[in-house]
């Protein structure tokens, strides 16, 4: 006989992108984007390599994240439950551990995580433990600064990821060219799909070991992310790598997109507050990554039409 557990019936529904704004959950998301980069390293380290990096970002469970299983002798994995705000080790071989996460500061998540992880005889080794590419470079291991944990907050933003990794999803099967999985990438704390075409991309020599395999060939980026200090609110974004002349030229979809400077490029930029006002939300995220490619596919010149699957709309 199945039996359902969790909330009581009378809760009501999670609302379509509920509000998520950066000011009310900022300490937190800083606190927990450290968590997701110690494990996020521990994967890294400890998956076998795919191309373009795609062997290092997180995937969504019905509950939170997961590392998916990596080592080989034995094989583990690690999940984030963000329901009941766990961390759980669960070995190939059927033992687990776990240890909550409210309440720890970073320093402390990372030696609970060394700690679980030797007491099951795993790799309790995390290279280079410092952040990546945040503006607080403290080691994880002395950082008692970042402590916050909102349970409330963080359990949305898992739900802000489901909803939006769908409708990824949904952008992704519209396209024959090759495109990523849905991924969560723990180092820019953002979800992303990328669809790639047939051509390479040559770098100079000065070009980073990490740019270099995430851009051989040319891409349209597609994502979300919970915003930051450049762009302090939620949003959707889609780039094309390399930029290619004149895309800061072409219109993007609905009125509130538009075309902002990063890091010596451009991004397409739609806020998350106006997809919430929308009577349709799915349907403007739709609209505005499919304006946002065709911008980028067609002045890169790619075949837009052999690369169009049946169900997606006509470019224009």
């Amino acid at each position: 006989m199945l039996t359902a557990t969790g909330p009581a019936t009378e809760e009501p529904p999670v609302p379509v992108f509920p509000p998520m704004p950066l000011a009310e959950w900022a300490d937190t998301k800083e606190t927990l984007h450290r968590f997701l980069q110690v494990v996020g390293k521990l994967r890294l380290a400890n998956a076998p390599r795919r191309n373009h990096w795609w062997h290092i970002p997180f995937h969504l469970t019905g509950r939170g994240l997961t590392t998916r299983p990596m080592g080989f002798d034995p094989v583990f994995a690690v999940d984030l439950d963000l329901v009941d705000h766990r961390l759980e080790v669960a070995v190939a071989d059927g033992r687990r551990a776990s240890f909550p996460l409210p309440g720890l500061s970073v320093a402390a998540f990372y030696r609970q995580l060394l700690d679980t992880l030797a007491t099951l005889g795993l790799p309790a080794t995390v290279d280079i433990p410092v952040p990546f590419d945040l503006a607080d470079r403290t080691p994880f291991a002395e950082d008692e600064h970042h402590a916050s944990y909102d349970r409330a907050m963080v359990t949305r933003y898992w739900v802000v990821l489901g909803q939006v990794a769908q409708v990824l999803e949904e952008f992704a099967g519209r396209s024959y060219a090759k495109t990523s999985p849905v991924h969560h990438f723990w180092h820019t704390f953002d979800l992303a799909v990328t669809r790639f075409s047939d051509r390479r991309v040559e770098q100079p020599d000065t070009v980073d070991p990490v740019t270099r395999e995430a851009y051989s060939h040319e891409v349209v980026s597609a994502g979300f992310w919970f915003g930051d200090d450049q762009v302090p609110e939620p949003a959707f974004y889609s780039y094309t790598a390399p930029e290619p002349a004149g895309l800061v030229e072409e219109s993007l979809r609905p009125a509130g997109a538009r075309w902002i400077d990063s890091r010596g490029a451009h991004l397409a930029l739609l806020p998350y507050e106006d997809v919430r006002a929308a009577p349709d939300p799915r349907a403007v995220v739709l609209d505005f990554l499919e304006s946002a490619y065709v911008a980028g596919a067609r002045r890169a010149g790619w075949d837009l039409a052999a690369l169009r699957c049946p169900t997606a709309p006509e470019p224009r």
